[in-house]
């Protein structure tokens, strides 16, 4: 089992705090994405659960990614695993390299530069110089493919010349450290260090020992021992009287004979009585930048009078109004009232994760002083501020070469999305769980939802598939796919990788029970369920998965999407004679001997209407675009479905009806679409407006007597835009909904039950 070995102790009375500085022996396996002390990155690094010595391992991926140690006293050899991870049908080309430094500014190499390295996890092991006190991991040169990093293991060495520790209960607190101790007001408290000397030949001679800093006064040297043998340790006692309540700062400053830390420091952050001093300013100025509609960037200025830390909390639908409690500390995804923690550290700028399309999120950033339970929040008037996210960023013209009308739409649909950028089937779990998928909840753990069930999975970075029980499920059937028997590696094609088709799913319960049967409706009792999943026969007799009904519509779409964007793409080798097919890439008519039917693309359309694309789906949409170069038009564009027999893959004559009409707008001159889901409902729905432009839109609401009962002026952006609706004072009854723009009006009913 990996572990770390670094250790810190904590009394009621009397902790140590982390520094940025590893003690020796420094062992990370990465088991959890939270660096320890000492360690720190720089550059795309991320944590890999699909590989290791065991798995979860580091991950580098990009030139420039650089991994540090900085540690004290003297180090003796380096151990680490090393990988070479090529993509698919290719080879790692790159240059890797470990250096060690003395002052942590000038490098010298580690052994050689690494431009091979094995396919499988290696053992490389190093002799540091005694004089080195930093070690890294330079990602100097990338080529092709991205470099696995496992099992850090730097040495305790063997000083000659004397060498200064400094301990306190068994724990060393490094050159710089700092320690934490409290005490009543006028209430004397000693503490006793332990000097020890960790050469094997100089005696440790200790000179003098000073306090210094703006409390100073409330601490006194009682005893120092005036020289150390080697190997062996003398006792300093520092008494602690505080003569204030709240932050009593100080520093131990011991010199002596170590020729590498002549002046030992030891931070004294004191407390008298039982809370840190409160800061009396806040944070200002809160910024956001980089509005998309899945993640925007925010930045404060920092409080004048520099508090220890600052605490963000964050929510959605209206202001925070809730407060830190003093004495807690909090961690990310931590709940407090009706708002989350974001995060509770000294940054001054963070990147919120799970953001969503159309949405508004709001922060309040409150400063504070002191550790753990002396910690003290200012809840006067924290910073405050809003932003909304982006809503579709379908660009304006980016289906302009693509027309329903068109004999060739099908082809210029497929043309459209296909060739995009290839990503990887392995690099899901960082770049969509992590980026994308995860949500913080409590204790700093995060989150991820089985789409076909709406289970929710509790895990701690990073995210492992096969302990979570999870999976990257290929929404349209991997043995569906015509180039299944492709040799050598079918796996390496861009269908088999596409995120726009790739889902996280629970694998034993749901995944593995869905297996390759279609996806349809079960009526009567099911074979199985699990939560909002189940499998069972449906009206023509036919077994059938079902997935929840919100993601009815997200399954389809997905479905659809991935048949439209490789049909006609030619393959070689053996052909997937396992599906009969209308058409190249069509929904399969015919799966197996055991399952001699195929795809029912009515439900599937059905689906698309009854289930539109939610603000996570948008930003989905809009996110694998940001990594792929390519869109999924029946996100964009509802209507699109309605003009393909995926059956054949083959564009239906005419202009017909939108697939679905209930719920959905008359048709008009212009392109916009309009679903009201669900509907019927009790005054809780949601309006989608799939808008073929940037517009405001006049709303009105009608009673059956031809009342305007609501009306509202919006402004829609290109591509679907959810409207939560909220009439809960309606009487039940039908009602009309007329949507005006400059190209005229549509009307949809509104049932209220």
């Amino acid at each position: 089992m990996k572990k770390i070995v670094l250790t810190s102790i904590a009394t009621f009375c009397i902790t140590i705090l982390s520094f940025a500085q590893a003690t020796l022996p420094a062992i990370w396996g990465f088991p959890t994405t939270t660096l320890p002390t000492g360690f720190s990155s720089v550059g795309t690094f991320a944590y890999y659960s699909g590989s290791g010595n065991p798995a979860p391992a580091a991950k580098f991926g990009a030139t420039g990614t650089i991994l540090t140690v900085a540690f004290v006293g003297t180090p003796g050899t380096i151990s680490y695993d090393l990988v070479g991870n090529p993509p698919p049908s290719s080879t790692w080309a790159g240059t890797f390299r470990v250096e060690e430094s003395v002052n942590g500014t000038v490098w010298t190499t580690v052994g050689t530069d690494y431009t091979t390295l094995p396919t499988t996890y290696t053992t490389y092991t190093h002799a540091l110089l005694s004089a080195s006190r930093f070690v890294r991991f330079n990602f100097v040169t990338h080529s092709v493919g991205n470099v696995g990093l496992d099992n850090v293991n730097i040495t305790v060495g063997v000083s000659t010349v004397q060498q200064i520790n400094v301990q306190q209960s068994a724990t060393t607190i490094v050159n710089g450290g700092t320690y934490t101790l409290s005490s009543p007001v006028s209430t004397l408290l000693p503490t006793t260090f332990a000097v020890q000397n960790t050469g094997t030949v100089g005696t440790l001679n200790i000179s003098g020992v000073t306090i210094t800093g703006p409390a100073a006064a409330d601490y006194t040297v009682s005893s120092f021992p005036a020289t150390v043998a080697p190997t062996a340790s003398g006792n300093m006692v520092i008494n602690f009287t505080p003569s204030v309540a709240g932050t009593r700062i100080a520093a131990i400053n011991i010199a002596s004979n170590d020729p590498t830390n002549p002046t030992y420091i030891v931070n004294l952050y004191g407390v008298g009585g039982t809370l840190a001093t409160e800061p009396t300013t806040q944070a200002t100025s809160m910024i956001f930048s980089t509005i998309k509609s899945f993640h925007f960037n925010v930045a404060f200025t920092a409080a004048s009078g520099s508090p220890d830390g600052y605490i963000v909390l964050r929510r959605t639908g209206s202001p925070i109004t809730d407060i830190p409690v003093d004495g807690t500390v909090y961690q990310r995804g931590d709940v407090i009232g009706n708002s989350k923690v974001f995060y509770s550290s000294t940054a001054t700028a963070f990147y919120p994760n799970d953001i969503y399309a159309n949405t508004t999120y709001y922060f309040a950033v409150f400063t504070y002083n002191g550790p753990g339970t002396f910690r003290n929040y200012n809840t006067t008037t924290p910073l405050m501020g809003n932003q909304t996210s982006a809503g579709s960023m379908q660009p304006a013209t980016y289906y302009n070469t693509v027309n329903t009308s068109s004999a060739t739409f099908v082809t210029d649909l497929h043309n459209k999305i296909n060739p995009h950028t290839i990503e990887y089937y392995s690099n899901y779990g960082p770049k969509m769980v992590s980026k994308f998928f995860a949500r913080d909840t409590t204790g700093d753990q995060r989150v991820i939802t089985c789409v076909y069930s709406g289970e929710n999975k509790v895990y701690t970075e990073p995210f492992d598939w096969t302990t979570s029980n999870f999976s990257r499920e290929h929404t349209y059937c991997h043995s569906w796919m015509p180039t299944v028997n492709n040799s050598p590696d079918n796996t390496a094609f861009p269908e088999y990788n596409d995120y726009h088709m790739l889902t996280p799913t629970n694998q034993i319960q749901v995944n593995g029970i869905r297996s390759n049967y279609p996806l349809g409706e079960v009526v009567g009792t099911p074979i199985s369920s699990y939560l909002g999943s189940k499998l069972g026969y449906d009206a023509a007799g036919h077994k059938v998965f079902e997935p929840r009904d919100s993601d009815k519509g997200d399954a389809a779409r997905c479905m659809m999407y991935e048949a439209t964007c490789y049909t006609g793409v030619a393959y070689s080798g053996a052909p997937n004679t396992n599906c009969v097919y209308g058409g190249s890439w069509a929904l399969p008519s015919y799966i197996s001997s055991t399952i001699p039917y195929g795809q029912d693309q009515d439900v599937l359309k059905r689906w698309n209407y009854l289930d539109p694309p939610s603000n996570v789906e948008i930003a989905r949409n809009d996110y694998v675009d940001s990594i792929q170069g390519n869109r999924n038009p029946f996100i964009d564009s509802m209507q699109y479905a309605c003009y393909i027999d995926f059956s054949t893959m083959t564009k239906i004559a005419g202009t017909p009806a939108p697939c679905n009409t209930a719920s959905v707008a008359d048709h008009d001159m212009n392109n916009d679409i309009i679903i009201l889901a669900p509907n019927p409902n009790n005054g809780n729905f949601t309006a989608y407006y799939s808008s073929s432009q940037e517009q405001k839109v006049t709303v009105r609401l009608f009673d059956v007597m031809g009342r305007v009962v609501y009306s509202d002026i919006i402004k829609v952006n290109i591509g679907n835009n959810p409207m939560e609706m909220q009439l809960q004072d309606l009487n039940k009854g039908i009602y009309l909904f007329e949507f005006t723009t400059q190209h005229g009006k549509q009307n949809v009913k509104l049932m209220i039950d």
